[in-house]
């Protein structure tokens, strides 16, 4: 596994690096900058950004908020602001969210070393590519066991990220990961709190950490990621070698997730297929029906949440919140006041949620029973294949709802141009 990893990390030429994910990518450096700019005031964010800049250090790298601190620093700050809303991208294939960490400690570096816009976004693909495959390879017992891949198999991409940028050959890659597996961290227990996304800050840390240690000659055991008493056996992993099929030639990045909803993940695909049906007078439903994954029913199915925060978790109150015609894709939609709602109150009482092994972890079955007698039903399946330019479209729309018109129609044409990464790290002061 380590070998395999380091030498695609450290191998792979950029001739080879393949346009659609290379394209995704670019969409979720869109997503990562316009999820941090609009979380950079969540008290999370100014907490571990006012910590970091108390410390104070070399101004090596930017803060959202415009902060300059020491690369490591940096990392901490902008993976865990990045992660703050948790309204960034979500890759199914490990139930992680890989671009937080990873994009937040190679920028960190290549705004330190000077990085080119090209080799910026080839070391965040290189390092999202490898958090999600060494996810994979963990596997369902590891996130089950309450350790959350974000921060976990997030360590690891977002050293080989860093790793490729300070032109690390194979070997020292595989050193890194070795190390970075003594440092990898990150518990479930945690959700809900700061703590989440502090998780995402860790790793970009953690990640910055392990290669720079290893460029000044560090040498820890190369094989810590697998060896007897490594991560992944101390870890709950279960050693998924088919991981690694295709490593290099197909790329599994490209099916990561983009939260256009500002809630749990877990509720999209049933928001989804709510958006399918025909225009539905919430006066006239007399039930609402879901199935779901079972691993869902202990995420997002509190039935009756009275906070904005846990009705985020809760297909209770964002079915009817989506027939009621509020906006999901909001953040203001979600708030205490709506939760205490009469009409929000009613439709939650109208709603039951089963669950079905048969139904895909990223997909839901939906139906609405009329009080005539009448039912709708709709599916919908996040796996589902979408057009590039209509994940474009809608990541750009998002963009613009969370930080304005302007701003990301200038950052996404510096990444589409490769503009160096001190010019994108610009608009985290903006």
């Amino acid at each position: 596994m380590t070998k395999q990893i380091a030498d695609f990390a450290a191998g792979t030429a950029a001739d080879r690096i393949d346009a659609e994910a290379m394209a995704v990518m670019r969409l979720s450096l869109l997503d990562w900058l316009s999820v941090g700019i609009a979380g950079r005031d969540e008290p999370v964010s100014a907490i571990v950004r006012d910590m970091v800049a108390e410390e104070a250090g070399a101004a090596q790298a930017t803060v959202f908020g415009g902060v300059m601190v020491p690369v490591r620093a940096a990392a901490l700050a902008n993976g865990t602001i990045a992660h703050a809303l948790d309204y960034d991208d979500t890759h199914f294939a490990n139930i992680g969210h890989p671009s937080a960490p990873v994009v937040a400690a190679a920028l960190a570096v290549a705004e330190k070393t000077g990085a080119d816009g090209a080799a910026f976004q080839q070391a965040c693909l290189i390092g999202v590519e490898c958090s999600t495959r060494i996810g994979i390879w963990l596997g369902r017992d590891h996130y089950q066991g309450g350790f959350h891949q974000t921060g976990t198999a997030g360590t690891f991409g977002a050293a080989m990220a860093v790793a490729r940028l300070m032109g690390l050959d194979a070997a020292q890659c595989e050193m890194v990961l070795g190390l970075a597996a003594t440092r990898a961290s990150g518990l479930k227990s945690q959700f809900g709190t700061m703590a989440k996304p502090y998780n995402a800050g860790l790793a970009a840390s953690n990640g910055v950490e392990a290669a720079t240690l290893v460029a000044r000659g560090f040498v820890a055991n190369p094989l810590g990621l697998e060896a007897a008493q490594g991560f992944g056996p101390t870890h709950m992993g279960q050693a998924d070698m088919s991981a690694l099929d295709g490593l290099g030639t197909t790329w599994v990045f490209p099916q990561v997730s983009h939260k256009f909803h500002a809630c749990c993940h877990g509720l999209h695909a049933v928001l989804e297929a709510a958006r399918t049906l025909d225009a539905v007078d919430p006066d006239r439903i007399a039930a609402i029906r879901v199935r779901t994954h079972p691993r869902w029913m202990t995420v997002c199915n509190q039935p009756e949440p009275m906070t904005g925060l846990g009705a985020k978790f809760s297909y209770a109150t964002v079915l009817p919140m989506h027939f009621l015609g509020h906006d999901t894709g909001a953040l203001d939609s979600y708030t205490d006041a709506l939760c205490a709602d009469a009409a929000i109150q009613r439709l939650r009482k109208l709603v039951e949620v089963t669950a079905d092994d048969s139904v895909s972890e990223t997909g839901a079955v939906l139906e609405v029973e009329l009080s005539d007698g009448g039912k709708m039903q709709a599916t919908h399946d996040l796996n589902a294949p979408m057009p590039l330019a209509e994940r474009e479209a809608k990541v750009r729309a998002k963009s613009r709802s969370l930080i304005g018109e302007d701003r990301p129609e200038e950052a996404w044409a510096a990444i589409c141009a490769e503009a160096p990464a001190s010019s994108i790290a610009s608009f985290l002061t903006s």
